[in-house]
């Protein structure tokens, strides 16, 4: 194996790096969309510092500590809002990604292992939700419109499945019609397409498969996607976008008076902590999430520790002997 230098531009190396993430490793295309995002500001920054064909082998540790500097300190979002550390990291994970791509096809380039992560506080890693806040707001769409009958489904599918909001958008009536004339009370099995093209299975509680069927019920057309966008209470045919279902949470979170920022993903490390807090071990939680990896998973078990530190007390002999 021979390492050989390349008189070719990093920046050109972005595109066929995109096409090996869908080709040869499967990611879908968010995940896609994502990468180029966050490699199209390095691409920019290597502009702004006068450098823009910066070849692989010339990239050095001081290139990604000013990189560093400047996704820290002056980059803001079109919002004009610096970046957190979790989506500084979200850069930094895309870069790195990129070396090891040029690394794979053997050329020079800085080990990707040079690239470190920003430290994140814990109360950055998790927000989730108190039950009492999701019930709250449940409660706040119309159920008796067109519009507030979908927005409840979508939360109470959300906070049942744990689903990602690409694998809730990518859902289509078809692969619920089992539901539309089967009111039964048990859970049931839906497989999905989730992150990276695998295919998992999620889990529809008694309760949000009884709202899924009263919805399906509602709709009289035939269009193929499960939740879709209302004009005048009827459907348009258009699939509905992440962003609208984002829009909607947030509306409903701040009705419902739930005073941090809810996200749909809020929902889904909800629905993590709610199997935690109940008992549920941390391998079949990975699963139900679709995590690749237990490691991911882990995040949630500080969430847990309030509640094993009062079990401690509550049950643990040690205390009482001094009194013996």
């Amino acid at each position: 194996m021979t390492v050989k230098r390349s008189p070719t531009p990093i920046k050109e190396y972005v595109t066929p790096f995109l096409d090996y993430c869908e080709i040869e490793k499967g990611l879908s295309n968010n995940t896609q969309r994502n990468y180029q995002q966050y490699l199209n500001l390095f691409i920019k920054w290597l502009v702004v510092s006068d450098q823009p064909n910066l070849k692989p082998h010339e990239l050095t540790a001081d290139h990604i500590w000013e990189y560093r500097l400047f996704i820290a300190r002056t980059y803001k979002t079109p919002r004009g809002e610096l970046l957190s550390k979790k989506s500084q990291n979200y850069y930094l994970i895309a870069l790195r990604a990129l070396l090891s791509f040029l690394a794979e096809r053997d050329i020079e380039t800085l080990p990707s292992s040079k690239i470190k992560l920003a430290k994140q506080k814990s109360d950055e890693t998790i927000a989730f939700l108190d039950v009492r806040d999701i019930a709250a707001m449940l409660a706040v769409p119309d159920t008796n419109t067109p519009k507030g009958l979908r927005d409840r489904t979508i939360m109470e599918l959300f906070f049942s499945s744990g689903m990602r909001i690409s694998e809730l958008t990518a859902l289509n009536q078809d692969q619920l019609t089992m539901l539309k004339d089967n009111a039964t009370n048990r859970t049931y099995e839906l497989s999905i397409v989730g992150k990276g093209k695998h295919i998992r299975t999620i889990f529809i509680s008694p309760r949000a498969a009884e709202w899924i069927r009263i919805y399906l019920k509602k709709r009289h057309d035939v269009d193929k996607a499960l939740f879709t966008s209302l004009v005048n209470n009827g459907s348009d045919g258009k699939r509905l976008t992440p962003r609208s279902i984002q829009m909607m949470i947030q509306r409903s979170a701040m009705l419902a008076g739930v005073s941090k920022k809810v996200t749909p993903h809020t929902l889904r490390h909800t629905y993590a902590t709610d199997l935690l807090d109940h008992g549920a071990d941390l391998r079949s939680v990975q699963e139900l999430l679709g995590h690749k990896n237990v490691a991911t998973t882990q995040i949630y078990t500080h969430v847990t520790n309030k509640r094993l530190r009062d079990v401690h007390e509550k049950f643990h002999g040690g205390s009482d002997l001094n009194n013996k």
